[in-house]
This record gives structure tokens, sequence and C-alpha cells, in this order.
């Protein structure tokens, strides 16, 4: 896993609010167009020959906004977390990443979001995600700023367990 630090990169069009998610959505799907403001982020283990795990960046953060670039490959695994109160936005720019949802009784709802599309979600979402390709990128962005996430295990029997982790530890599957 690599990290850096919040880097203010010009962000485009920020109205100074918290964004609902149709709003959250149509934003993160303008930065995307603008690959100028971060693209030189991307970085995946073959390049950097690390093995570390999924690379990401925080591009910007104020009191309203939260943005994330992720870089994915197929090992890469968040595990069932949630954004505690922020709605979330996220724009697959390369590549394909996998979002799933836990579903009572079943197995999870889960789809695969290939470059070009995005979701938006409010804060009561629980998922996972996953890299779907190797070499993927997303954009996420948060409204209000992420400061907690709550971290999920579902053990085999369907007890799902919640932990409170700030929003800057890595996010990886947690054994139930």
């Amino acid at each position: 896993m690599t990290h850096h630090a919040p880097e203010t990169i010009g962000v485009p069009d920020l109205p100074g609010r918290v964004l609902d998610e149709p709003e959250l959505r149509a934003w993160v799907e303008r930065l995307a167009a603008r690959p100028e403001l971060w693209r030189h982020h991307v970085a995946h283990d073959a390049e950097r020959g690390t093995g570390s795990g999924r690379h990401y960046v925080s591009l910007h953060r104020d009191e309203h906004v939260d943005v994330w670039l992720l870089c994915w490959d197929t090992g890469d695994d968040t595990g069932w977390h949630d954004h505690d109160t922020s709605a979330g936005a996220v724009v697959v720019t390369e590549g394909a990443v996998v979002e799933s949802r836990p579903r009572l009784g079943g197995e999870p709802a889960t789809r695969t979001v290939p470059a070009g599309r995005s979701f938006a979600f409010g804060p009561d979402h629980i998922h996972r995600m996953s890299g779907a390709v190797d070499g993927s990128v997303s954009i996420h962005a948060y409204s209000p700023p992420l400061w907690r996430m709550g971290q999920y295990a579902i053990s085999d029997d369907g007890v799902m367990r919640r932990w409170s982790v700030s929003y800057a530890d890595e996010l990886r599957p947690v054994d139930a």
C-alpha cells in the first residue's frame, strides 16, 4: 500500500458546500475527464516493484469534499465497509472494479463497473470493492469529507461485526 498526503490539484468548480449524491457523481465525472489533474499519480505494483497492495493518493480535501485516486490490481480488496456519515461517488477511468453489497440470507449482490462508468451512494451504503482487471484506476469523492469508516467482518454463519476505523487507514478484508 502506498499513500500520499493530500494535494490540492486545482479541482474544478466545487461549490463550497456539502454535495448530495447526484452532484457528487456529476462532479467526479468532470474530474475524471481532466486527466492532467490526476494521471501523474497513477501507479501499480508492477511499476513500483513493491508488491505492497493497492496504491492510493489523496487528491483533495477541504471542509466539504474529500477526493482519492485508487489504483487496483486483481488481488486488491477493500473488505466490507461503509463511509460513516459521508455520501460517495466513484468513477472508473481505466480497467474495471467489482462492487459487492452484502445481502441477508444470500450471496452478495455483485457488479463489475467498467472504465467510463460511475456510481454514487449514501452514507447507509455497505460494500466492498476489488480490482476486476490489473491496472484499473478509479476516482472516489466523499461529501462531507471522510473522518471515520466502518469496517465489517461477516462470519461463515452470517454474523456481521463492525469496527470504526480512521479514513486514512487502508481498507482490506477483516477476518471474522
